[in-house]
This record gives structure tokens, C-alpha cells and sequence, in this order.
């Protein structure tokens, strides 16, 4: 085995590759519970791209058989309603872990100097999901499906002069037909997984040139031993791989559970209206995106004119680009900020989930009126935040991290 690596390691940098990112990364060894997030969306990744590759074998994407082609997996492919759940609760899953993989972020500062890229990759690989997702949210052919992205894909309509043309180019036709159906699966399948794939990649790069945050935001390359190895660093590899493997046992015990007994999770999983075939002539009760969604569709209708709707929804992604460029704080983690920092923290935390909430139910004045604020509160957040990280009152940051 050893003659085998030396051979290999002649010819690609194996042995090189599993040290500088495994058995000889050090990583703080005061990660707390939100450490498990990054390791669980690569886990639910594989998963998606597994599950997605077997799907394609049986499911046909033309209008005519798209439907019928899905629920001839749940009922006629071997296995078939097993891969189909864990694929499509598997995309609601992905959310729920990226989104606290994201608050981790914004809870101890990973997105401050030095690690801006990593966030910007993150947030990279974040608008490509929401891409990803759109895209195979058509595909089931459902009615949600159907007036889902009508709906959405006649958003761009709202820009001047190229609105109506951009539309009908993303559709490609003058309405969602068989021929957006076709080309969103191309995108489904292999555009934007590869896509996801090499931004996942960079995302993992960049974060171990400049190594992993911590609760505490402290450098722990600041302080190490004489062989050069980081005092309050151990090696990701076996201690953080082992300790993942809890994280992914319990994850999976959660996530088969859902697919087993509660696919649907009310409705929010798996929409009702979409176990019915798109028609064209037949438009639902209430039309909504699916619950990852529902906080920027909730500021989109929070805004009476469509075409400032469709930039308040564009600002509110755009603004999390910048984040790093927005907080001025001289610490990183919100263990050390002001009282400022930790309120507004709680207050676009609280607005973002009412906001989905909002998404999901059908308007009316008081829940347009809410909206409007949790809104307003979820911009503040942002705009504000070069003002109050700067002028608030900071505690000292320990020089090694306190465990």
C-alpha cells in the first residue's frame, strides 16, 4: 500500500491533499453545535445529487409526461417513492441547513476579515440553490408547480424595456410549456449542479487557507507550539470527523423520520395543489413559492409597485453580499459585541421568520401592513449596521479561546 501511494502521489497529490485539508488542518477545538451545519449540507448535497441521478432514469420531461412520470416512480419504480421523498424533503432539509449554517455566520462574525470570500462563496453557492430549487420545482408538473413559476418567471416582466422580452426568453415560449419544462431539467441536472459543485469547492478552499472561525472569533494561528502547530487547534482529522458522524446520525435519524411518517409536513414539504396535474385553465386558491422562499416573496408583495417589489427582492439577497463590508465592529463574534448588535441580530432574526410565515398565507391589510414593517426591519438591519457596530461598547476579546 505504501509502494501504491508513493506511486500515486508521483503522479496526483493524494497524500497532499487529504493532509492540508484533513489529518493536518487544525481547526479551534471550541466548536460548538452549530459546527455540525457545514459538514450536514454537504451530507444532504450527496444526497440530492444521488437521489437526483436515479430520479432522471424514470422521469420524462415533456408536458405531457412529466406528471404522470412522477407518480408512476411513486408507484411503479422499485424503491421509486423512497428516492422521490428523500429527494424532494431532502430540498427542504438542504434549507433548513443552510440557513443555520448561515446564522452561524452571522453569529460569530465568519463572514469578517479575513474570510469575506468564504462568505461570498457561500452566499454563491446559496443564490444557486435558490436557482437549483426553482428549477426543480417545475418539474413535478404539479399545479403549484405550474402557476409557481408562472408567477415568479413573470417577475422580470417588471423591468423596463427588456422585461417582456427576458420573460419570454427564460420560458421560451409565450407561456410555461413543455419547452421551459425541458430546458429548466437541463439546468436541473447538470448546469447547475456543476455549478454548485465547483462553488462547494472554492467555498471549502478558501476556508482552509485562512482557517475556521470559532465561537470566540479568535485567530488560534496567533498562538503555537515549536513544531508550528496551533495551540488551541486539534486535526479535523479523526476528532472533527468523528464528532460530525454524531451530528449525521442524529440528522438522519430526524430526516428519515420526516420522509417515513410526515413527507408532506403539512403542506409545506409537499404542497397539496401539487398532487394534481398542471392545468393552464385552473389556477389555485393561493398561489405561494415553497417556504424557503416565502421571506423575500413576503418583502416582494410587501411593496405596493411591482417594479420596486421585484428590486426590494433583489436588494434583500444583495445585501448579504456586501455583509462583510457593512460591519465595522473591531470583534467578530457576538459574544463580545454590544447590546445593539445582539438586539438587531434578534430583530432580523424575528423579522425573516415572519416574513416566511407571511410568504406562505394569503394577503390581507393587517398581514400587508406586518409585512411592511418586518420588512423595513429587515433592511435596518443591514443599512444600519455600519453605525451601530461602530459606536456600540465592545468587550474584550480573550487572547486564546476559552473552550
Amino acid at each position: 500500500m505504501s509502494k501504491f501511494m508513493d506511486w500515486v502521489d508521483a503522479r496526483f497529490p493524494a497524500t497532499k491533499m487529504w493532509e492540508d485539508h484533513l489529518s493536518k488542518y487544525y481547526a479551534p477545538k471550541n466548536f460548538n453545535f452549530f459546527y455540525f451545519f457545514g459538514s450536514l449540507a454537504l451530507l444532504v448535497l450527496v444526497n440530492q445529487l444521488v437521489t437526483g441521478v436515479w430520479l432522471t432514469m424514470s422521469y420524462t420531461p415533456s408536458a405531457e409526461e412529466a406528471f404522470a412520470s412522477v407518480e408512476g416512480i411513486m408507484r411503479d419504480v422499485n424503491h421509486g417513492s423512497i428516492l422521490r421523498l428523500l429527494h424532494a424533503v431532502g430540498a427542504s432539509m438542504f434549507f433548513i441547513v443552510v440557513y443555520l449554517h448561515m446564522f452561524r455566520g452571522l453569529l460569530y462574525g465568519s463572514y469578517q476579515k479575513p474570510r469575506e470570500l468564504v462568505w461570498v462563496f457561500g452566499m454563491l453557492i446559496y443564490l444557486a440553490l435558490m436557482a437549483e430549487a426553482f428549477m426543480g420545482y417545475l418539474l413535478p408538473w404539479g399545479q403549484m408547480s405550474y402557476w409557481g413559476a408562472q408567477v415568479i418567471i413573470s417577475l422580470f416582466g417588471a423591468i423596463p424595456v427588456i422585461g417582456n422580452d427576458l420573460t419570454q426568453w427564460i420560458r421560451g415560449d409565450y407561456l410555461i410549456s413543455g419547452i421551459t419544462l425541458n430546458r429548466f431539467f437541463a439546468l436541473h441536472v447538470v448546469a447547475l449542479p456543476i455549478v454548485i459543485l465547483g462553488l462547494v469547492v472554492l467555498h471549502i478552499l478558501a476556508l482552509h487557507e485562512v482557517g475556521s472561525n470559532n465561537p470566540d472569533g479568535v485567530d488560534i494561528k496567533k498562538h503555537k507550539d515549536e513544531n508550528g502547530i496551533p495551540l488551541d487547534g486539534i486535526a479535523f482529522h479523526p476528532y472533527y470527523t468523528v464528532k460530525d458522524i454524531v451530528g449525521v446520525v442524529v440528522f438522519l435519524f430526524i430526516f428519515c423520520f420526516i420522509v417515513f411518517f410526515f413527507p408532506e409536513m403539512g403542506g409545506y414539504f409537499l404542497e397539496k395543489p401539487n398532487f394534481e396535474q398542471a392545468n393552464p385553465f385552473k389556477t389555485p386558491e393561493h398561489i405561494a413559492p415553497v417556504w424557503y422562499f416565502t421571506p423575500f416573496y413576503a418583502i416582494l408583495r410587501a411593496i405596493p409597485d411591482k417594479l420596486m417589489g421585484v428590486i426590494a427582492m433583489g436588494a434583500s439577497i444583495a445585501l448579504l453580499f456586501v455583509l462583510p463590508w457593512l460591519d465595522r465592529s473591531p470583534v467578530k463574534s457576538m459574544r463580545y459585541k454590544g447590546w445593539m448588535s445582539k438586539i438587531w441580530l434578534v430583530v432580523f432574526c424575528i423579522s425573516f421568520v415572519i416574513l416566511g410565515i407571511l410568504g406562505v398565507l394569503a394577503p390581507t391589510p393587517g398581514r400587508t401592513l406586518l409585512s411592511q414593517v418586518c420588512t423595513f426591519l429587515y433592511f435596518a438591519y443591514f443599512i444600519l449596521m455600519p453605525f451601530y457596530t461602530r459606536l456600540e461598547k465592545t468587550k474584550p476579546v480573550p487572547e486564546r479561546v476559552t473552550g
